[in-house]
């Protein structure tokens, strides 16, 4: 048996996210029957990172064995031929045996984006959050800056994640925009870490909105953290303005580009 990994970017609007789920569609299921198809069987895939319903993905990591024989390039080709558009292999690779997309990860990086416009373009509906008032960019960057270290993110896990801890280290953390002609602009976070908690970045986007909104005063998120209340924080920001942008394996790699 040889391990694979691949790289996948997916349009999560259709989908009812990364895992495999009971009469429901997922990015998973896809890839699992497309390889079942070159195997002869069921290849159980292993994702990097559990996005959810709606969520996006440019860069995926998932991980499998095959008893196939088949070449890495032929691989890539025939997975490509037989998932559909919305889903696309970007790399298919050999890896070494004991390797697992999931738990060798090391740094992952997520992007959320906004539509700051006073109207929504019909191009953007599928992959951004559209608010039409004008949001403090800078107070948004200065809150952003306080998640950046180690931190017990708690207060913005949704009810339900069981995890053993839910401290993690950021190294990344801001805002950036980018000026549309006519007006407007598109608002782009990004967020780089060791991992992340459910409904994390959604609910970090949503809290940081509300300091764009004049709602909530920057510093505020010190005293946030230190609760742990999910109740004070923001609401979850929509799926559609979250992606899945990179998975780090190699503990030295950058988590900023």
């Amino acid at each position: 048996m040889r391990t694979f990994k691949i790289t996948v970017s997916y349009d999560g609007t259709d989908f009812s996210g990364f895992q495999r789920q009971a009469n429901a569609r997922s990015v998973q299921a896809e890839i699992e029957l497309a390889l079942a198809a070159i195997e002869g069987k069921h290849v159980t895939v292993a994702g990097a990172g559990r996005t959810d319903a709606g969520v996006h993905a440019l860069g995926q990591v998932a991980s499998f064995k095959l008893a196939s024989t088949i070449a890495e390039r032929d691989l890539f080709r025939a997975l490509n031929a037989k998932l559909p558009e919305d889903v696309r292999v970007l790399s298919a690779e050999a890896a070494a045996p004991g390797f697992n997309a999931r738990f060798s990860a090391r740094s992952k990086v997520y992007r959320y984006r906004v539509s700051n416009t006073l109207v929504m373009s019909p191009f953007q509906r599928r992959f951004a959050w559209h608010i039409s008032r004008k949001l403090d960019l800078a107070a948004m960057n200065e809150a952003a800056r306080e998640l950046i270290g180690e931190r017990d993110f708690a207060c913005f896990q949704a009810k339900g994640g069981k995890v053993r801890t839910s401290t993690r280290t950021m190294a990344r953390s801001d805002w950036t925009e980018e000026l549309l002609p006519g007006g407007g602009r598109i608002l782009t976070y990004e967020i780089a870490g060791t991992g992340f908690l459910k409904y994390m970045v959604r609910t970090v986007v949503g809290t940081l909105i509300e300091v764009g909104d004049g709602r909530r005063n920057p510093s505020s998120l010190r005293d946030l953290l230190v609760s742990r209340n999910r109740a004070a924080a923001g609401p979850t920001a929509p799926p559609s303005g979250l992606y899945l942008v990179r998975v780090d394996y190699d503990a030295a790699a950058p988590v900023s580009f």
